[in-house]
C-alpha cells in the first residue's frame, strides 16, 4: 500500500469516526455528522478493533483537522467538537466535556443562531451532561431553553417539547425548585396519551416525590395509586415493581400519622409478597414490609398483630 492510499485511508476512518452517534446515557446525548455529507456512520470494516483511547484520540484528531481547514466557528467544527465533547463525557471526564460542550455552544449560537438545529443538539447534550455532574440548577436553565425552543418550532405538545418538559421537571425537582417541578410534571401527565406506560408512571411517579416534600402528602398518595392500578394491570399484582410502589403507599400513610390506612395498605402488600416469596427481590421487600407493618400495628395501638406476624 503506497503512503498516499494509507494517509487517505487513515482520513476516511477519521471521517466515519466522527459520525458515529454515542449511545451514552440512553442515546440521550447526540453526536452530529461533520465532514463529508456522504460519509456513511459508524466504523468501517475492523474498526470494532479501535480501543477507547484511540477513539478519543481521533475525535480530537478530527477537531484539529476541522478546525484548521475551516475556521473554529464552521459547523463543521462545531459538529466535530459537540462529538469530542461527548466522548469525553462517556469516559467520564465531565469538566472537560461541559468546557467542550459549552465552547461548541456558544459558536453555533453566534454563527448559526439560537435557534438551529446544531444549537438545540449541543444545549441538550450539555444539559445532560450537567445533570450526570449534579449541577441540576444548570441542567434546568438549558431544559427551560430548549422547552422554550421546541414549543415555538413544534407546538407546546409535540412530544419532543413534552420530552424536554419532563427532563426540565427532572432537573428542577433534583435542584430543589418544587412547585415548578411539579407544574411541569403536572402539564406532561395532562398531554402524556402518545408515550409508553413506562414513561407515564415515571412522571407519575416523579410527582409524587415532588409532592412529598411540598408537604401535599394527599395528593401524592394519589400519584401513588394511580401508578399502583396501572402497574397491577400491566405487570401483576406481585411483580416487585409494582410491590415496591404499593409499599411506598403504605409508607406514606405511616409517615402521615395514619397507622390504621398503614396497616390495611402494608398488610395487603405483605400478604402478595408472601405468596411470591420464591423471588429473591420480593423477598428482601417483604422484610422490609414486615417492619414497617409491625411499626404501623404498634402505632395504631395494636401490638397483639405484632406478635403473629410471621
Amino acid at each position: 500500500m503506497s503512503v498516499l492510499e494509507l494517509k487517505r485511508n487513515i482520513r476516511t476512518v477519521l471521517s466515519r469516526l466522527a459520525s458515529l452517534v454515542f449511545s451514552w446515557f440512553s442515546a440521550v446525548r447526540r453526536a452530529v455528522s461533520c465532514g463529508s455529507p456522504t460519509a456513511p456512520p459508524g466504523l468501517p470494516a475492523g474498526g470494532e478493533d479501535i480501543d477507547a483511547a484511540e477513539q478519543t484520540a481521533a475525535l480530537e484528531r478530527v477537531l484539529t483537522e476541522c478546525a484548521q481547514r475551516h475556521g473554529e466557528e464552521h459547523p463543521d467544527t462545531i459538529a466535530a467538537r459537540n462529538n469530542l465533547a461527548g466522548r469525553y463525557a462517556a469516559t467520564g471526564r465531565r469538566d472537560i466535556a461541559v468546557t467542550e460542550f459549552e465552547r461548541a455552544l456558544s459558536d453555533a449560537v453566534r454563527t448559526l443562531g439560537e435557534h438551529h438545529v446544531l444549537a438545540e443538539v449541543v444545549r441538550e447534550n450539555l444539559a445532560v451532561c450537567h445533570e450526570d455532574a449534579d449541577r441540576f440548577g444548570d441542567a434546568a436553565h438549558h431544559w427551560q431553553q430548549l422547552v422554550a425552543q421546541r414549543a415555538a418550532r413544534l407546538g407546546r405538545h409535540h412530544p419532543d417539547t413534552l420530552l424536554a418538559r419532563a427532563r426540565l421537571a427532572v432537573a428542577c425537582r433534583r435542584a430543589g425548585r418544587l412547585r415548578e417541578a411539579a407544574d411541569h410534571y403536572r402539564d406532561v401527565l395532562q398531554h402524556s396519551a402518545a408515550f409508553s406506560a413506562e414513561d407515564v408512571e415515571a412522571w407519575r411517579l416523579g410527582l409524587a416525590r415532588t409532592l412529598r416534600r411540598m408537604g401535599q402528602d394527599d395528593e401524592c398518595r394519589a400519584q401513588l395509586r394511580l401508578v399502583v392500578a396501572q402497574r397491577r394491570l400491566r405487570l401483576g399484582v406481585r411483580h416487585p415493581r409494582t410491590l415496591a410502589v404499593h409499599y411506598q403507599l403504605g409508607l406514606s400513610y405511616a409517615r402521615s400519622g395514619r397507622p390504621e390506612e398503614a396497616v390495611r395498605v402494608l398488610r395487603e402488600v405483605y400478604r402478595h409478597c408472601l405468596a411470591a416469596v420464591g423471588d429473591p427481590e420480593v423477598r428482601r421487600l417483604a422484610l422490609q414490609v414486615r417492619r414497617e407493618l409491625a411499626a404501623a400495628y404498634r402505632a395504631a395501638g395494636r401490638p397483639q398483630a405484632v406478635a403473629a406476624l410471621r
